[in-house]
């Protein structure tokens, strides 16, 4: 047997998947990305000049990366020549490249495709650097993670990134209509059906495709309502991959929707990264970050509250457990915000790194031992809760470095009664250190 798809039993003759056999012939018949091939779109000025550069298409699956190289090697008159990453090694590259020579020697072009290429390991990736550096393939890499965490900075500055889009409604339902076009029937679904069926796709021509061949495949007597749908086909899996970067795209979005108190949109992406299997015990890290980060002393429950939440998960579990994470979620969310302690810690860091190993003023050092009392520890301490307003008023840094003022309350929910009590002290230390310099007791 000459080839995998012979192996596989897919002779010629053998059917095809309705998605390969509505794969598009032209440029054209490519659907949901008409920024990039639409008129004056860059890959459609490339195949229009008939010179490709090297390239990288990052998107979702079943978005046409595949099919957008085929088309590009067909239009610009290209020799294509594909490999996955999954499959392939380092003899796969020798003999591809070798190939690519001989046919260049000859006066001919080779699109080289490399499917799923960010598998591919570094040292691997290198490979490719001189036979793109000297023309001898153009590369045309396909990956569904992002390039710049997966990919050789110098493979990428030798490529166009291009981002294609998850399929929209509209290009699914253009899908669709191929679809029945091609079968010369019409899909057994009522109109609510239809929709929750490209629902059901979530971006994925080549998913919704196969969902429309097991419809037109099972032979429904009646259209499917929704309910009917559910029980034949089965939901597409939210795009969710814990370890990379949809994992820190979600967990963003719900930090910058609780930061922005937009409590509806931080359920919305809590809830997507719940169902997309995220571990629950992640999330209720993050929630706690969110409190001591942007809510702070302008809401000190919030702290409070995710801690709780987190042990109510442990002791609860999924799915119970989940709702502590919600109700914590949406109290920050509506919480009002405050960096002013995330921001004084970090002064009072650099302060502390930049003055290095100064010791204490010896009035608030211990003094345990008699000794110790001898060299002063300790001595004119006063005891706040003693004094008659509570506040000394005392100078707590070390002695030489001039009193510095880290915290800044923006005066925002229980930070408003905490600003008007440093105010307060603050003019009683002012009144304090003008009677000590003038000498008199006030």
């Amino acid at each position: 047997m000459s080839d995998l798809f012979e192996a596989a039993g897919l002779t010629p003759e053998a059917p095809r998947p309705l998605a390969d056999r509505l794969r598009p012939q032209s440029l054209d018949e490519v659907v949901g990305q008409e920024h990039l091939l639409g008129p004056g779109g860059p890959i459609r000025r490339m195949a229009e000049a008939h010179r490709l550069s090297s390239m990288i298409l990052w998107g979702p699956p079943g978005t046409g990366k595949t099919t957008i190289a085929r088309l590009l090697a067909r239009e610009a008159g290209y020799e294509f020549q594909q490999l996955s990453a999954v499959f392939s090694g380092v003899a796969d590259l020798k003999k591809a490249f070798e190939a690519a020579r001989m046919r260049r020697a000859a006066g001919h072009a080779t699109l080289l495709f490399v499917d799923e290429i960010h598998r591919f390991n570094r040292a691997q990736q290198d490979g490719f650097l001189p036979f793109v550096e000297e023309g001898t393939v153009t590369l045309v890499g396909a990956t569904t993670e992002n390039p710049s965490f997966e990919l050789n900075g110098a493979l990428l500055s030798r490529c166009q990134v291009y981002v294609l889009r998850r399929l929209d409604e509209a290009a699914l339902e253009s899908l669709l209509a191929k679809a029945e076009a091609h079968e010369q029937r019409s899909l057994p679904l009522d109109a609510a059906a239809r929709e929750a069926m490209i629902a059901m796709a979530d971006g994925d021509g080549r998913y919704l495709l196969t969902l429309a061949e097991t419809l037109f495949n099972i032979g429904v007597a009646a259209p499917l309502d929704p309910a009917g749908l559910g029980q034949v086909l089965q939901r597409r899996s939210p795009a969710y991959d814990k370890d990379r970067e949809e994992h820190y795209n979600l967990i963003s979005a719900l930090h910058k929707s609780v930061r922005g108190s937009d409590p509806d949109a931080a359920l919305y992406w809590l809830a997507r990264m719940l169902e997309g299997g995220e571990d629950p015990l992640f999330i209720a890290r993050r929630l706690v970050r969110m409190a001591v980060e942007d809510i702070g002393e302008a809401d000190p429950l919030s702290l409070l509250l995710t801690t709780a939440a987190k042990d109510a998960y442990d002791f609860l579990g999924s799915p119970e457990g989940e709702l502590a994470l919600a109700q914590a979620c949406v109290h920050m969310a509506a919480a009002p915000k405050s960096t002013a302690v995330y921001k004084a810690f970090g002064a009072a860091r650099r302060m502390a790194r930049e003055t290095g190993s100064l010791t204490p003023p010896a009035h608030i050092r211990n003094a345990p031992t008699r000794l110790m009392k001898q060299l002063g520890y300790g001595k004119g301490y006063q005891y706040d809760p003693d004094t008659e307003e509570g506040f000394s008023g005392q100078n707590y840094f070390p002695d030489g470095v001039p009193r510095q003022t880290f915290y800044a309350p923006k005066g925002e929910g229980a930070e408003a009664r905490v600003r008007e009590r440093l105010d307060r002290w603050a003019q009683m230390r002012a009144r304090k250190g003008a009677n000590d310099e003038s000498g008199g007791d006030g």
